[in-house]
């Protein structure tokens, strides 16, 4: 057996959905999944996902084992290091703030900024980890300017 490949799936919590979809869709542009009132909203990003739960309904879920946090929890967003100053410009058109911009001493370099539940959000080069920046499969897809991203 070999180790697992990849992350299939990562989960933040936000007590207000409907504000969690308006950033993570409206704003990023991220694809809606499956919403579930009141419980979840689920975003795909290629073969990723990426979960956001009220984190009452998900610790009294009885589908799945309960799971929850409480505070800010953190997902970074792979681009590419000449994508991060369009992706700056986007987000601030947006009116939400750049908290932290940093250099990576391997190279590249990430911005932070903060979703309407408190949790980090940060845009990085995978160089910050010795990562090639582009996968092979990847498409070249432009960053939208103005009033939005595309869902789809």
């Amino acid at each position: 057996m070999r180790a697992p490949r990849r992350i299939l799936e990562t989960v933040l919590y936000a007590r207000d959905l409907e504000a969690a979809e308006a950033f993570y869709a409206g704003v990023l542009g991220l694809r809606v999944h499956a919403r579930a009132p009141g419980r979840f909203v689920f975003f795909r990003l290629r073969e990723q996902m990426l979960l956001v739960f009220d984190p009452e309904a998900s610790r009294a879920n009885r589908d799945v084992p309960p799971h929850g946090c409480g505070g800010p929890g953190h997902v970074c967003f792979a681009v590419t290091e000449a994508e991060l100053d369009a992706w700056r410009a986007h987000l601030q058109s947006h009116g939400i703030a750049v908290e932290h911009e940093h250099r990576w001493p391997r190279g590249g370099r990430s911005l932070y900024v903060r979703d309407p539940a408190g949790n980090s959000v940060e845009f990085a080069s995978p160089r910050i980890w010795g990562l090639p920046e582009l996968f092979p499969d990847d498409p070249q897809e432009d960053i939208p300017s103005g009033g939005g991203m595309s869902r789809g």
